[in-house]
């Protein structure tokens, strides 16, 4: 089939690179988000997408307005058969969507209907599952409510950290991708509705919504940080300072700490919480590495009122 491809970040590129080397499918343009900002310069920068893209000479489409009369007018013009979508990062106009013959195919990191929305990775470890997947399906108005095409499964492990588990997804969701498209192209698959049951939400990650709260359980905290680690970055205040926190260790120890209550032992630096206290890993401090806790601590010679919060 006649292939546009339409996608961002980097956990799209397995699926690209997979579609690109497909002898099934030609893939005749990308079309991506316009350059962002990079860098400490803030210099525009093409999309890992766009970049992958231009490796190999396919035309890059990066409309600012994608359901403008003049984008729509475009993708017309280049006649795909379908569009994949992985991770695009705009909403599709009902006109755009008409334009492909077999619709727009999205590749989504979730066991649909649970967790649509822009951050399903982030909400299922958050929310403690033991496995979740990739789904693939029939793009339409609503939010991520289209018929399902496949799914595929993964375990979670009990240390991912959401780009881990991204990660996995990402290679496992594109052969997902790929075959469903393969039997689209033969006639040989028929979407199913995805159920009225069991629809649950997974809303962007918003850097306040990143910070630890000690107050909760340990097991709690341990799921949120890696929920949003690497991105956007769990956080909290040490004192007056703004500190990024790393995954942490829950300690079976009969010692018990306040909420925010942190104790520098020889190897450790414990904080409370409304369990049982955690170990933290690795810390980062305004305008340096990351570095590990106990030598941050070390340097820090921290007093024993100062709390995290």
């Amino acid at each position: 089939m006649r292939l546009v491809f339409a996608g961002t970040p980097e956990p799209a590129l397995p699926s690209l690179q997979r579609l690109i080397d497909s002898p099934r499918h030609d893939v005749v343009a990308v079309l991506t988000r316009p350059d962002a900002a990079a860098g400490r310069r803030g210099k525009p920068a093409p999309s890992p997408v766009a970049k992958l893209a231009l490796e190999h000479d396919i035309p890059v489409l990066r409309p600012a307005k994608p359901n403008s009369d003049e984008f729509v007018a475009e993708l017309s013009e280049l006649a795909p058969d379908c569009c994949a979508v992985v991770a695009y990062g705009a909403l599709l106009s009902e006109r755009l969507l008409a334009v492909p013959q077999h619709g727009w195919i999205n590749l989504h990191f979730s066991l649909l209907p649970a967790w649509r929305g822009a951050a399903p990775v982030q909400a299922s470890l958050a929310a403690g599952e033991e496995v979740t997947g990739a789904t693939t399906f029939l793009i339409e108005p609503a939010l991520d409510s289209g018929p399902v095409y496949g799914v595929v499964t993964e375990r979670v492990r009990d240390t991912d950290t959401a780009g881990e588990l991204l990660g996995r997804l990402a290679d496992s969701g594109a052969a997902l991708l790929e075959s469903t498209l393969d039997g689209i192209a033969e006639g040989a698959l028929t979407a199913v509705p995805q159920p009225a049951d069991g629809v649950s939400l997974a809303p962007k990650i918003t850097v306040e919504s990143a910070r630890v709260r000690w107050d909760l359980p340990a097991h709690v905290i341990d799921r949120r940080i890696r929920a949003v680690t690497p991105n956007p970055g769990a956080w909290t205040m040490i004192g007056d300072l703004r500190v990024k926190v790393g995954p942490v260790t829950v300690e079976p120890s009969e010692d018990s700490l306040d909420p925010g209550e942190i104790r520098v032992e020889r190897n450790a630096v414990l904080v409370g919480t409304s369990s049982q206290p955690v170990r933290l890993g690795q810390i980062q401090p305004p305008g340096k590495k990351l570095m590990n806790a106990t030598d941050w601590a070390r340097g820090a010679r921290l007093d024993e009122s100062v709390r995290a919060s």
